[in-house]
């Protein structure tokens, strides 16, 4: 039979496992007003759980990955008011990596030096409202090693395509993360995963609808857009809990985005028909 002294450190062995299982959803308890009905999305994966750190920022949330060194979600409610300020707010680069993540487990500058690939946001700094939510968006927790053509073309303009949806819709809550697929994926310096795509998850409260854009970490103006179910069945992550399921089967209209103008030297030569009909 058990002495009382080992009682009493197997209390103590549990109550501590309980508090490190649970300190993740304690963290993101204290920033509720970035998600819809204020819940935090719920990992499936056990795989992906591991080594995970949720963390506060002034407008936005993240999930950080101790094992992609990347977030596997940055959240953030916008609204009109919020996107309106935001223009105002200039944008000064200053990447840093994560304090609050111990050192083996964050992305450090020294990872995307001479990469190849662009430190592309999650939350972007477009949408930021203050000068200090700005700042803190540069933070290597709220970035991915984004394809330079895909975050400068299509990337930019899914963020302005909705920042434009906030602007119409009054408000919006967005979840947008990475996605690694397939057997071997691609790591920065042996240590930040490349995701092979990335989402973005919009949901509108009012009108009870939502989508996501999906695109391929690579050029081109190749996207899809798909419904919340289809992401959360993909990425193994349940993104907005208690939502219906139908409003999850549903795809809600996402507009276009604006394609790249072609550059003087792509355009096509002219014709002598064509110099005959100018």
């Amino acid at each position: 039979m058990p002495s009382q002294e080992q009682s009493m450190k197997t209390i103590a062995l549990l109550f501590l496992g309980l508090l490190v299982s649970s300190s993740s959803l304690v963290q993101a308890r204290e920033c509720p007003q970035h998600y819809a009905n204020g819940s935090t999305p719920e990992i499936v994966s056990p795989k992906l759980a591991s080594k995970t750190t949720s963390l506060c920022f002034e407008a936005f949330a993240v999930m950080h990955s101790g094992i992609s060194r990347t977030p596997l979600w940055s959240a953030e409610f916008l609204d009109a008011d919020r996107i309106s300020d935001a223009k105002s707010i200039k944008r000064r680069d200053a990447f840093e990596a994560e304090e609050r993540i111990r050192p083996s487990e964050r992305a450090e500058l020294r990872d995307y030096a001479r990469s190849g690939f662009d430190r592309g946001h999650m939350s972007p700094a477009g949408d930021m409202p203050t000068s200090s939510a700005k700042e803190e968006s540069f933070s290597l927790a709220n970035i991915v090693p984004q394809n330079p053509d895909n975050n400068q073309n299509l990337w930019a303009s899914i963020e302005e395509r909705t920042r434009s949806l906030a602007r119409d819709r009054g408000k919006l809550y967005v979840i947008t993360g990475p996605i690694f697929e397939g057997a071997s994926v691609q790591r920065l310096n042996g240590r930040v995963l490349v995701p092979t795509h990335v989402f973005k998850a919009v949901y509108d409260p009012v009108r009870k609808e939502a989508a996501a854009w999906v695109a391929e970490n690579e050029p081109g103006p190749a996207y899809e857009v798909v419904t919340i179910a289809e992401l959360e069945k993909r990425i193994q992550i349940n993104l907005f809990p208690g939502m219906p399921d139908g409003i999850k089967r549903a795809r809600m209209k996402l507009p276009e985005p604006k394609q790249p103008r072609k550059r003087r030297s792509e355009q096509p030569m002219p014709t002598w028909l064509d110099r005959i009909l100018q």
